[in-house]
């Protein structure tokens, strides 16, 4: 009924403000490693477990890439269109490239030029597009549909996710995601998360991750969930969640964000380290802050959904 909120309770709160700061902190602590094999890791680091920036970006320690930042870009255009908005996502992107960011996905990048070029807040599917950069900018579409249905926080997914990644793997993942996100924010347990990534493999096989370790995982979602999956599902603790998925190399500014999201809505504020929150970017920790305070008032307001 008009004027009718929904109550989110403060359990609920402390677990999307942990996602949100741990998307940033598996974002600032993977960026070390991004583009190493796991041999070079150890050698260079033995194992990797300090925010100390570095890595082939030359970050600041406590720095985020564009996985924190293009969430935050997300969580800004949600805001400010009330709900989700394909034109207002599209354009928050491109403000933010206009940014100059220090890095910026291939995908993401030709997605935002051709909105520029055509005024389409959306991209035809392509079969080349299964990258992980729809998901890992994911988080706030979680937060704001958190207690909504399986249906919209689908169409709100692929809402966003289709301003730059169109591919049935790169939608079932982020999907995905998404859910295990809400449901842990809602306190549910690790079997619940188990039974959502298991429901993904018995539609896309090619998500099987009870298989070899992955090493080095790539840019393609597969690769990338994959590694989240058995760091999530092997670790009992956020920090050794995020220390198994970064020192695998590869993409691990990505699979840090991704872990660090599931994780942190799992593992509350607690389990974050404090080390770690205290390394990140006071910018960042308090730009995740407001956002989600913002996020969750307009969660309460039963927010719309649009094209």
């Amino acid at each position: 009924m008009p004027g009718h909120k929904t109550i989110i309770d403060s359990d609920i709160s402390q677990r999307a403000l942990s996602a949100y700061l741990g998307l940033a902190i598996g974002d600032a602590l993977g960026a070390t490693t991004e583009f190493l094999t796991p041999n070079e890791i150890k050698v260079q680091y033995g194992v990797h477990e300090t925010i100390s920036g570095g890595g082939w970006l030359h970050l600041k320690p406590g720095q985020v890439t564009d996985d924190t930042e293009m969430s935050l870009a997300l969580g800004d255009a949600l805001l400010k269109s009330g709900g989700v908005s394909a034109k207002a996502v599209a354009e928050s992107f491109s403000d933010w490239m206009r940014s100059k960011p220090i890095d910026i996905g291939n995908t993401v990048r030709r997605g935002i030029i051709e909105f520029r070029n055509t005024g389409r807040p959306w991209v035809d599917e392509n079969e080349y597009d299964a990258g992980n950069g729809a998901c890992m900018r994911s988080l706030p579409i979680a937060i704001l549909y958190v207690n909504g249905s399986q249906d919209t926080l689908v169409v709100a997914s692929r809402t966003q996710a289709h301003t730059t990644h169109n591919n049935p793997l790169s939608d079932a993942g982020t999907e995905a995601a998404l859910e295990m996100c809400a449901a842990a924010m809602k306190g549910e347990d690790k079997t619940r998360l188990k039974e959502i990534a298991d429901r993904l493999v018995e539609t896309h096989k090619a998500f099987r991750y009870d298989k070899r370790r992955v090493e080095n995982p790539s840019g393609y979602i597969v690769d990338t969930l994959q590694a989240v999956f058995q760091a999530l599902f092997d670790n009992d603790d956020f920090e050794s969640t995020l220390i198994d998925v970064v020192n695998r190399g590869g993409d691990a500014d990505t699979t840090g964000a991704i872990a660090g999201m599931v994780a942190g809505a799992f593992y509350g504020q607690s389990g974050i380290p404090n080390r770690w929150l205290k390394r990140l970017d006071p910018f960042i920790v308090n730009r995740c802050k407001s956002q989600t305070d913002e996020l969750l008032k307009l969660a309460a307001e039963h927010p719309r959904v649009s094209g």
